[in-house]
């Protein structure tokens, strides 16, 4: 019943997104003939209709009908429909606001009289439907451009007391592969040729493999068990490798899934460290590599236990730390430990914002304090990478997906 008043309250709100766009729908063609306008209305509402009305019935209530990746492709497109409606609405609404005001202060100076108030004009109408439009436009670029444009970003982390035999040294990041969501091997291949292609001594993946379930891998498996270095390869948990966001028969088979997806990083040669920590061994020194399973703030799962994690490790001279979630780093580690460096990703940079140069801002920073790049308190450093692949909208704008390149230098 909860369940249904939800998906109740959603439906109502996106229907009333719909009506107030749909003003501005009514100013943009009210020029056209009659015909015209009708198919346009029906048109119109008819989008609503079918991926809210039944779409949203099949997705949450009966999602057995239809494949993950269908459910996800229904999800995205009301998801880029509604949010650039959303966007032409805003627009609307400062317009509709800015004429609410001359219309009190026209009235007060008696200039104007009830029932002969400024009404929204074409402009507005017309600039709303414009910037839903152009909107909607940068959302479908994101898909066909964005998804798989993948970048190479360099970064020297400086590190106290780094051993010499380790200066030099190189680090790949990958993060968030979601393989769950992919729709382009080629592509993906293409990405992962990339990373090789930068020769890294360690790999470290910091979780998210798949969206819910381990048999999303099966497609990506040859693609993934590539990703080798000479040092190893070092993984951990990301909180949607649980399977926590679907149905399960039962929790054997959540246990089961969970299983066979730590199995799939073993088979693939990935080292998982669940609470663990490995040395990395070079002329007779030691560099400490820590993982921890899935630790977040925000109703995230708290199931990564740093205290074990960190056993054994009081000789290492330096300590890097896998972490799925960055709100980890500042709960637990940040003058917490003697941890010099930790690597997240989990935020996606929320696949939509904006970088120039030094400048960077995407929505998620509302939440996330810490959320794509390099972020450093005395002598600690976290690394939030902006991840490898995607999810629910299966594109990225403006922050797109990163394989990350650390040389390591001596402090």
């Amino acid at each position: 019943m909860n369940r249904i008043f939800f998906l109740g309250v959603v439906i109502l709100i996106f229907l009333a997104i719909d009506y107030y766009f749909f003003q501005a729908v009514k100013v943009g063609i009210r020029g056209l003939n009659d015909s015209v306008r009708r198919w346009i209305k029906i048109i119109y509402w008819s989008i609503p209709v079918i991926s809210l009305l039944i779409s949203f019935l099949v997705i949450i209530l009966y999602p057995e009908y239809l494949s993950a990746k269908v459910r996800n492709l229904i999800m995205a497109s009301i998801f880029i429909i509604y949010i650039s409606k959303i966007m032409g609405a805003a627009f609307l609404l400062i317009g509709d606001i800015v004429n609410m005001f001359n219309n009190i202060g026209l009235k007060l100076k008696g200039k104007i009289k009830p029932g002969n108030s400024i009404t929204r004009g074409e402009f507005l109408a017309k600039g709303a439907m414009a910037v839903g439009g152009a909107h909607l436009g940068i959302m479908a670029y994101g898909i066909i451009s964005g998804a798989h444009d993948y970048r190479i970003k360099k970064v020297p982390l400086y590190l106290k007391n780094l051993p010499k035999s380790f200066e030099g040294m190189t680090i790949a990041q990958l993060s968030d592969i979601h393989s769950g969501s992919f729709y382009n091997k080629t592509a993906v291949q293409g990405g992962v040729d990339m990373l090789l292609a930068q020769k890294p001594d360690v790999v470290f993946f910091t979780g998210d493999l798949v969206n819910n379930e381990a048999k999303e891998l099966n497609d990506y498996f040859d693609v993934f068990k590539k990703v080798k270095a000479p040092l190893g390869v070092y993984s951990t948990l990301g909180n949607h490798d649980y399977g926590d966001y679907i149905p399960w028969d039962s929790e054997e088979k959540k246990v089961k899934n969970l299983e066979t997806l730590i199995a799939g990083h073993k088979q693939m040669g990935w080292d998982i460290l669940l609470d663990e920590n490995r040395s990395i061994k070079l002329g007779g020194e030691q560099l400490g590599i820590v993982g921890i399973q899935n630790w977040g703030m925000g109703g995230f799962k708290k199931k990564g236990d740093l205290k074990k994690a960190l056993l054994g490790t009081e000789e290492y001279t330096n300590k890097l730390l896998l972490s799925h979630d960055p709100s980890h780093w500042r709960a637990q580690v940040l003058g917490k430990t003697d941890i010099d460096a930790a690597f997240a990703g989990h935020t996606h940079g929320m696949q939509y914002g904006i970088e120039i140069g030094g400048f960077q801002w995407s929505p998620v920073q509302f939440r996330y304090k810490e959320w794509a790049g390099l972020y450093k308190e005395n002598d600690q450093q976290l690394y939030v990478n902006r991840g490898f692949g995607f999810l629910g909208y299966p594109g990225r704008v403006g922050i797109l997906p990163e394989i990350t390149i650390f040389e390591l230098k001596r402090a």
